[in-house]
């Protein structure tokens, strides 16, 4: 049976990040301690409902969840092992900002538990880390992962950024070299995307910054794909490297499909194809569970085709790609006789290939993604 992997929200951070859209709000400290007793109380209340299920997965992201007193973050882990059955060797991933954790900080939380670490470096150039507003420099970041390793951490990543105002290719590439030269398990690299309603957002449209053209980011994109495989990081999703058997399990349920719980402020759960959020808000999220009451306030039932079309452009996020016998045994139909169609235009476009047990992304069609899956979407 398919364990379950938990998602805990974290939504505090020190200074938002001038392209952050995510739910994730500075200068509430002071709502720390309200927030750990209403989360705590969350865990319980649905590790009971769900009777204590087995889960193989925890991830603690945020906003920074590395800002939060050591001793709340144990509180956490403990009201989730004993609200529910965390199987021996689970991962348990927490991310932390470079400028937000010491060398004491990661011995305690190594002590409690957290056994992988996600860095957000996002760039190792300070002057592109100060333009997004980022609070940490080159080497807070190196240094964060020197003090992990030294703490006992084997499980380390890191994330980068490309396509950020004023960067280009060969600077990319410089910035690959010392990721690589940190010698860590694992590396996420995403392309800038210029959120409605951030202040880069606001900041573009005013000609106050400027992108690079489509040329040198394609160029970008082509160095970190060359690059990190070199290094023995090899691909095993569109934005993700990992050395061997360093692959991110969490993030793999999110790209098979399978269920997860999120807990906390702004999370979202998908369990028997049933989509749920949580407020977003705080201290909202506190005052509701005070209350005695649901912080659920979205739920929907994924449709059939929908569900078809998530499953497949997930799976064909990673390098293996969607395999045909999971696919009929999930839907109950052959993905050739239904999609027979769709498959047969992405391949002369030479975005697809399959044999007789998968379909995947050719290498055109991993640049090219979001065409391949917008073609499985329901009409």
């Amino acid at each position: 049976m398919t364990k379950l992997g938990l998602y805990v929200h974290i939504p505090f951070c020190r200074q938002k990040c001038l392209y952050c859209d995510f739910s994730s709000y500075p200068g509430t400290e002071h709502l720390f301690s309200a927030y750990t007793t209403a989360l705590c109380q969350q865990i319980a209340d649905q590790g009971g409902k769900l009777c204590k299920p087995e889960v193989d997965t925890i991830y603690l992201g945020g906003g920074t969840p590395s800002i939060l007193p050591v001793h709340l973050l144990e509180q956490i882990l403990k009201s989730l092992f004993a609200s529910f059955a965390v199987t021996a060797g689970a991962e348990i991933s927490m991310e932390a900002n470079p400028g937000t954790i010491s060398r004491e900080q990661l011995c305690l939380l190594k002590q409690a538990g957290i056994n992988r670490l996600s860095f957000g470096v996002q760039s190792f150039d300070d002057e592109l880390t100060a333009r997004l507003g980022r609070i940490h420099k080159a080497s807070d970041s190196i240094a964060a992962v020197e003090h992990a390793y030294d703490a006992g951490f084997t499980n380390i990543s890191i994330d980068l950024m490309y396509g950020l105002p004023g960067q280009t290719a060969d600077g990319f590439l410089n910035e690959l070299k010392l990721a690589a030269a940190l010698h860590t398990s694992h590396v996420s690299v995403y392309g800038l995307k210029l959120e409605e309603d951030t202040p880069l957002a606001a900041l573009y449209e005013q000609g106050k910054i400027t992108l690079p053209d489509d040329e040198t980011e394609e160029a970008m994109y082509d160095v970190m794909t060359e690059f990190l495989p070199s290094q023995g990081l090899q691909r095993y999703e569109i934005s993700n490297f990992a050395r061997n058997g360093m692959e991110c399990r969490h993030n793999l349920k999110y790209w098979h499909y399978q269920p997860y719980l999120g807990l906390g402020a702004a999370a979202h759960s998908f369990i028997n194809r049933q989509r749920t959020s949580n407020a977003a808000g705080i201290q909202e999220f506190i005052d509701v569970i005070a209350a005695g009451l649901s912080p659920v306030v979205m739920s929907e039932t994924v449709g059939r085709g929908d569900a078809m079309a998530e499953f497949i452009f997930l799976a064909l996020r990673t390098t293996r790609g969607m395999e045909l016998a999971a696919f009929a045994k999930q839907f109950s139909v052959d993905f050739f006789h239904h999609f027979g169609r769709n498959f047969e235009k992405l391949h002369r476009q030479q975005l697809v290939q399959a044999d007789d047990k998968q379909i995947w992304l050719t290498e055109r069609g991993m640049k090219f993604g979001n065409v391949v899956f917008s073609s499985f979407l329901p009409d």
